[in-house]
This record gives structure tokens, C-alpha cells and sequence, in this order.
């Protein structure tokens, strides 16, 4: 994949950049050409190597015409959850270097729902505010929207996400009231008149 000039790309874990110019550096005796990117989230400069553009998942920002479809993959319902915390964070970073944005929303969805009913390890909450950022300045810069009207849109589309799944949940009946709905034989206490007429046959 190759850029020009003015291109916005998405760098794996670090958000929006835009190239600013592509120049030739001399590196330990070998020319490299490079992109150098301006990052939107803080005015940093970052090189990357040409030939390294597919080995770090450089690619371009989302089109329009997929703002609707991650739209509605943060509000499906479907959410991975790991209990083991060590594939869980495997898993997820895994997916966090891939560069997708839609890898990164599926990472977003499992730890807000995660963090619901528990409290998250330092790193996992440090990559859950990371993958909300992604997610959130990606879109505002597709859609030339505020980061604040996204994060809004994003977060009742989590909201959607997380009702349908808490739905979707079966509900196991107690065994105080299966076992109540187990008819006992009726028992039954002999009088010493009825022992003594079964004992003659009567």
C-alpha cells in the first residue's frame, strides 16, 4: 500500500496522522525512503519506513460509507468475553495491533462490558481508553464531526450493544421453585383403632 502527500492514515496504537512528505534518509549506510506523518492526537512527528508500511498496519482512515457499518457493529449485541484474563489480554492486544478498526471496536465492546461488573487491571484499562479514543477521533475526522458529538453517538450505541446482550441471557429458575412444583404422596397417620382392624382383616 503506498500513500501521497495529504493522505490521512491510521497508524496501529498511536490514531490519525496525516503525511506530511515522503523523504530519503540514510540509514546505517542504506537509503530508506520514508513517510513522515504529523499525528492529529498531539502535533508529533513519526517516521515510518516505506517498506515497513504492511509489517505495522499503516492504512487509510474508513470512508463514509463504513461510519454506518461500525455504527452498527458497536450496537449488535455480540461481545467476546474471556474469563482467563491472561488470553482475554492476549486476544485483545493481538487485536490492537492489527490496525482494524473494526478489531478495535471488538476490543472496546468486550472491556466496556468487562468493566460493568468488575474492575479492570491497570493495563486493560489503559487499552480500553486507547481503543475508545481510536474508535471516537477516527470518526469524528471521517465525518468532520466533534469528538464530543461522536463520543455521544458511540456510547448509546454501546448502550444498545449491552442491553441486547443482557437480553440475550438466559434466566436459570431457582431450585426452591422447581422443587415446589414436584406434587408429594399424600402420608398418611394410623390411628390405634385403624392398626387394630387391620390386624383382625376388617
Amino acid at each position: 500500500m503506498t500513500f501521497q502527500v495529504g493522505d490521512k492514515v491510521i497508524y496501529p496504537n498511536h490514531g490519525l496522522g496525516v503525511v506530511e512528505r515522503i523523504e530519503a534518509k540514510t540509514i546505517l549506510g542504506t537509503m530508506c525512503d520514508f513517510y513522515q506523518l504529523r499525528m492529529v492526537a498531539n502535533e508529533t512527528t513519526v517516521l515510518v519506513p516505506v517498506n515497513n508500511v504492511d509489517s505495522v498496519g499503516l492504512r487509510r482512515a474508513v470512508c463514509d460509507d463504513e461510519i454506518a457499518r461500525l455504527y452498527a457493529l458497536l450496537s449488535d449485541g455480540n461481545i467476546d468475553s474471556h474469563q482467563n484474563w491472561k488470553g482475554r489480554f492476549k486476544d485483545n492486544s493481538d487485536r490492537m495491533r492489527t490496525g482494524s478498526i473494526y478489531d478495535v471496536v471488538e476490543v472496546l465492546k468486550s472491556l466496556m462490558y468487562l468493566s460493568k461488573t468488575k474492575n479492570l487491571s491497570f493495563r486493560e484499562k489503559r487499552m480500553l481508553d486507547r481503543a475508545r479514543f481510536l474508535v471516537i477521533s477516527e470518526i469524528s475526522e471521517v465525518t468532520h464531526k466533534p469528538m464530543t458529538g461522536v463520543e455521544s453517538l458511540v456510547d448509546e450505541a454501546l448502550a444498545r450493544c449491552f442491553h441486547t446482550k443482557d437480553q440475550a441471557v438466559p434466566v436459570r429458575r431457582p431450585a426452591v421453585a422447581l422443587a415446589a412444583s414436584v406434587a408429594l404422596p399424600k402420608v398418611t397417620t394410623a390411628t390405634p383403632a385403624t392398626a387394630r382392624r387391620a390386624l383382625r382383616g376388617n
